[in-house]
């Protein structure tokens, strides 16, 4: 399996920005961020494969992106957050395994541990 190791959350007002990273063990994979608040389920936010091709959930389109960085050893993928609202409150975890750029979860078969993300009203 892929290790996965999340960073970046924090805490934020609501319009305010902040970016997440990820650091994978293996470099050109298809991977994607996904979001759990509380009592909800966790749900896909926006996901890029291997040619760049992205996808991303209409609740974040215009104030989200996606990006990876290929360049080191290390794979790392980034999750640029802008114009964030107190909705996107939720532990973000890092996924990689898909084969397309996809927000399904049952297309993901490594996950990271989740870093905390808070938008304050």
């Amino acid at each position: 399996q892929v290790q996965l190791a999340e960073s970046g959350g924090g805490s934020v007002q609501a319009g305010g920005s902040l970016r997440l990273s990820c650091v994978a063990s293996y470099r050109k994979y298809c991977m994607g961020w996904f979001r759990q608040a509380p009592g909800k389920e966790r749900e896909g936010v926006a996901s890029i494969d291997r040619s760049g091709r992205t996808t991303y959930a209409d609740s974040v389109k215009g104030r989200f992106t996606i990006s990876q960085d290929n360049a080191d050893a290390e794979n790392t993928l980034y999750l640029q957050m802008n114009s964030l609202k107190p909705e996107d409150t939720a532990i973000y975890y890092c996924a990689a395994g898909c084969s397309v750029a996809t927000i399904k979860e049952s297309n993901f078969a490594s996950w990271g541990q989740g870093t905390q993300v808070t938008v304050s009203s």
